[in-house]
């Protein structure tokens, strides 16, 4: 008997792999058109999350530069900060949807995570 299968019949484990290949074409066919969307609403998203504070960090600078004249530049101090705010912002989002997916390939296959371990 191979060590690698750790005292498994190599077809069960044949079967294991099957199953779960199996499982990952079904699941991949139910959600095809949910990550075309998916795929867009995320450009979507990620555009808007860096967009808005951008664009509101520039136009918060803008009038207080024009209200109150300083030495420093409160739009282009506004404006970094918008667009680090955004990119913190969009960074957020995705990671959220990724924890998403991989709890939803998790729950798929149950056996492979206890396998893997």
């Amino acid at each position: 008997m191979n060590e690698k299968n750790n005292g498994r019949s190599p077809h069960k484990e044949l079967e294991r792999r099957i199953a779960r290949k199996e499982q990952r074409k079904l699941w991949a066919r139910r959600h095809e058109k949910e990550r075309v969307w998916f795929g867009l609403g995320t450009f979507g998203i990620v555009g808007w999350s860096v967009t808005v504070p951008t664009l509101l960090g520039l136009a918060l600078g803008l009038w207080i530069d024009a209200t109150w004249p300083s030495r420093y530049s409160w739009t282009l101090m506004l404006l970094i900060g918008g667009i680090l705010l955004g990119c913190w912002n969009a960074w957020y989002w995705v990671s959220q949807e990724q924890a998403r997916i991989q709890q939803e390939l998790e729950e798929m296959s149950p056996e492979e995570t206890a396998d893997s371990s």
